[in-house]
Order: structure tokens, then sequence, then C-alpha cells
């Protein structure tokens, strides 16, 4: 499923492709499951911060099986998963087969099966690096808002595995609320009960979050440092429901906070390997679980995208190939 021009969802067409060539350090993958992620979204819409060129295979996260070039690390027939600049800077996951660069794969553990297996790199990456970035260890606070996000869902139970004192999202609907509470997440604050702010000091006891990991942006990321401990610190990488957000300076001059960004794209590859070592080992205990809320044929991409965008699940989309 190849956008052939970013032009919203009637950009994004079903096409034939040869098989991509194994390259030196690229290893050939057979596709099985692809996440699917709001920043497919903003690419096809043409919103994305740097020129990109069309036509381009979207999707930057997925699942599959070694095929050829694995070498003794990711032997033939290996279950391997990746994050990477696919569907951005180079063809991407929406596709049957894909060139993988070998530094970016990850063998699934064994109890993860494949559509679990393709929404876990771009959250779970995300998450545990910005938790590095952040100074995060046991005993830590941590909010990261919209608990039916990936980001918000993924820092949430990394932060809680790991040991956090606290582990705080949130969420404006009631019913998301409510779900979050079913599937054991018991530090959610519902914003249409009560501010954001309100609700970190509550659950911590006046205290404050000593990290806020945000992927939304907009008045959230606003809200979100008002409700910082001292010293503590705020992590934005993403920008769902707005690339704009007003801050009162006091809010990061009192309490002698921090802001800074966050681009999964520019990291060193060490910082990628340690958070997948971190990851596998949270996968394989089970102190970690992906959520995902539907999965779609390859073919109903835009289906899916729109349901990501418009429906706003808890949990992850997945195409399945």
């Amino acid at each position: 499923m190849r956008a052939e021009t970013f032009s919203g969802y009637e950009g994004l067409k079903l096409i034939e492709l040869l098989k991509p060539a194994v390259t030196d350090g690229k290893v050939l993958v057979r596709m099985t499951a692809a996440g699917v992620t709001p920043l497919d979204h903003t690419i096809l819409s043409g919103k994305f911060p740097h020129p990109l060129k069309a036509p381009l295979v979207l999707g930057n996260e997925g699942a599959g099986v070694v095929e050829e070039g694995g070498g003794t690390d990711f032997p033939v027939g290996s279950r391997v998963m990746f994050f990477g600049a696919y569907g951005a800077f180079e063809d991407g996951t929406y596709s049957e087969w894909v060139a993988v660069q070998k530094k970016d794969l990850c063998l699934i553990p064994d109890n993860v099966d494949d559509v679990s297996a393709a929404g876990i790199p771009v959250a779970y990456l995300t998450a545990q690096v910005a938790l590095t970035l952040a100074g995060f260890r046991a005993g830590k606070t941590v909010l990261a808002p919209a608990i039916g996000g990936s980001i918000g869902n993924a820092v949430t139970q990394s932060a809680r595995a790991l040991g956090a004192k606290h582990a705080m999202s949130s969420t404006t609907n009631h019913a998301k609320a409510e779900q979050a509470k079913a599937l054991g997440f018991n530090e959610v604050i519902d914003t249409s009960l009560e501010k954001l702010g309100d609700g970190v000091r509550r659950i911590t006891g006046g205290y404050g979050a000593d990290i806020v990991i945000d992927g939304i942006g907009g008045e959230v990321l606003s809200e979100a440092l008002g409700a910082l401990a001292l010293g503590g610190s705020l992590i934005t990488l993403g920008y769902s429901a707005s690339r704009k957000a007003t801050i009162d300076v006091t809010n990061l001059i009192v309490p002698q906070a921090s802001i800074r960004g966050l681009n999964m794209f520019a990291q060193p590859k060490a910082s990628i390997r340690a958070a997948w070592e971190v990851i596998v080992s949270l996968l394989k205990s089970g102190a970690i679980k992906p959520i995902v809320a539907k999965t779609f044929p390859l073919i109903e991409a835009v289906d899916a995208l729109r349901y990501l965008i418009e429906g706003r699940p808890f949990g992850r989309v997945v195409l399945t190939i």
C-alpha cells in the first residue's frame, strides 16, 4: 500500500513492486504484520516537518520472518520486529517484503505473537529511550498522558514494570478511563472530571510528577508542565493534539524544571540497542503486554488509518499481511 501522493487517504493505493534486493547490511524480511501510527497519517497528509518524496510505501514498524541475509544473528526463519526510517526516508512496512537494516532488527520473544510484536517497536522503544533521557529510576513518579494511545500506554506500563512510585496517565474520555481501570491501570486521570494537574497532585499527595513523557502536544503539554515536581523534566515527542502550545514560564522557573524534545530518528544505535534489551526482558517476564485494539488486512490500510485517527481506539491498530 503506497502513498502515490501526500494528499490524504485517497493518496494510498495498492500496487505491485518487485521483491527488494538484499545488499550489504540489509536483511530481507517477509512481513506478517505492520503497526499503524499517527506518523503514517501525518506523512500521508503532507504534514511531516521535513520534505519527503512520493511515491512512498508507508509504515515505520512491523514484524516478520527473515528470508535472507540475517547471518548467524538472525537465521532464516527467525521472527523479528523492527523500527527505523522506513515509511519516511525509504519504503516502509505496508508491504509483503522489506529490506531491513540488520541493526534495526530484534528477535521476537517466543511468548509474543506477530500481531502484538508489530505494535511494539515505536511505542516501547520511544517509551524506554524517553524514560532514560529523563533520568528515570525506580521510585520516580511518571506521567504519560493519553492512556489509550501507544506512547501513553507503553510509558505507563514500562515505568510501572521498572519500579516507578507512580505511573500515571490520563484520558479525556470517561469510557476509556473505565476501560483502563478494567485493564489494571489504576492511576489514570479522567480529565472530563478533573484537571490534569489536580489529578497528578491528588495521586502523588501534592508532590507532582518527576517525569512527564508527552506525545500529545497542545494544551496537554501546557497543563502537564504545571504538574511537574521540583527539578522535574518533560520530554516532548509528539503533536497529535497540536504542534503549538502556550506555556506559563513560571511552571519551569519555580520548580527549576526542564523541557526537551525527542526525535527517535536521531537516536544513536547504542541507545536503541540498550532500550531493546530492557524491552525484551520485560516482554519475556510478562511485565509489559502490548494492547492491540483492532487488526485490518493490508488492503484495508486506509480504513485502519482512519480508525486510528478518527476512532481513537484504546490500543494499537495493526495491519496483517
